[in-house]
């Protein structure tokens, strides 16, 4: 979503979304002070999710219905800002250089084949978890070769992005995208603050996720 566009419809909620908004309504009639621990509260919540039979699940899908109704009828009169899709995200210039991976994503592109054989019981947030781990135990000598390839492939990204600005556009086929080794890794200027997301062999959509507010 673009910042300051207040126009955007609010996204949809989900049935499991509303039943978690009603699990922490009721935490919050029952025990008012007492504090949740979030990772506690969304495994508390999965785990009853799960036990509902369908009948029971009923109420909650047909909240998410009347729901998705309001959004797809706000969502037909909206108009997005200029250069921004309905989706809120800016229009990505095919012709554009692919962005550089981080060092980072370098260390965990050769070191998640292991870690998912090691563990194969392991979640992806779990492998995400554990790649992360490994990159914070590692030493500045050990980071050395992965920064090194980073800066490397970030000074060919900007001398291609330099080279595109600096001659006259041509609409050419875009070529398909393909994931990198399987895998995307969303880094900000910590590196140990990351995502992980899996591809499976090209790009995907990715779905909005439902955060719960700690009470």
């Amino acid at each position: 979503m673009v910042k300051g566009d207040v126009n955007k419809p609010k996204g949809k909620t989900s049935a499991y979304a509303f039943f978690v908004q009603t699990c922490r309504d009721e935490h919050k009639r029952k025990s008012p002070d007492v504090p949740v621990n979030f990772s506690e509260f969304s495994k508390k919540c999965s785990e009853r999710w799960k036990s509902l039979n369908a009948s029971e699940k009923t109420k909650f899908e047909d909240m998410a219905k009347v729901d998705k109704a309001r959004y797809d009828k706000e969502m037909k009169n909206y108009v997005p800002p200029k250069g921004v899709g309905k989706t809120g995200r800016k229009k990505k210039d095919p012709n554009a250089p692919k962005r550089p991976p981080s060092a980072f994503f370098i260390f965990c592109s050769e070191y998640r084949p292991t870690v998912k054989s090691e563990n194969p019981s392991l979640t992806i947030g779990e492998i995400a978890k554990k790649l992360g781990e490994l990159w914070s135990k590692q030493s500045t000598k050990d980071r050395a070769p992965y920064e090194q390839k980073a800066v490397k492939l970030r000074e060919k990204y900007e001398k291609q992005n330099l080279f595109k600005h600096s001659k006259p556009i041509h609409k050419t086929t875009p070529e398909k995208s393909h994931s990198f080794l399987g895998e995307r890794v969303v880094s900000r200027r910590s590196d140990i603050v990351f995502i992980l997301i899996i591809f499976s062999h090209q790009a995907v959509q990715d779905k909005t996720s439902m955060t719960v507010k700690e009470m």
